[in-house]
């Protein structure tokens, strides 16, 4: 059962995410942060309700959500690797503009992934 030091840490992981990823990630970060705090929740109010006695209700199916959650990631990836070409290139050359877009690749790779488990 998740207890307020699982809160603690799952806070912690989101601020420190959100210090590497910078202010476009936030409101992301926030809903995850935000979806993972409604489970907890109601996962110690089925266990309290479990240990009162309460007959087991099934969980609400989850609501889809509208649109693609890829969509925000895709165009921040592009309002920002569009500066960042420039700004890699002129200041750190080829090595800098790399670096950079394997930097972006590798957010994008992490969302799909993540999307992926979570559709799983």
């Amino acid at each position: 059962m998740p207890d307020y030091q699982d809160i603690r840490q799952d806070m912690r992981a989101t601020i420190e995410a959100r210090r590497e990823l910078g202010p476009e990630y936030e409101a992301a970060l926030v809903e995850s942060f935000v979806e993972r705090l409604d489970q907890s929740i109601a996962h110690r109010v089925r266990a309290e309700m479990h240990a009162a006695g309460a007959p087991p209700r099934p969980p609400a199916p989850q609501q889809k959500r509208r649109g693609n959650p890829s969509i925000p990631i895709a165009l921040g990836s592009m309002g920002i690797g569009i500066p960042l070409t420039a700004i890699a290139a002129q200041e750190a050359g080829t090595a800098g503009l790399l670096l950079a877009w394997v930097g972006i690749v590798a957010i994008n790779l992490a969302h799909a992934i993540g999307n992926r488990r979570g559709r799983d």
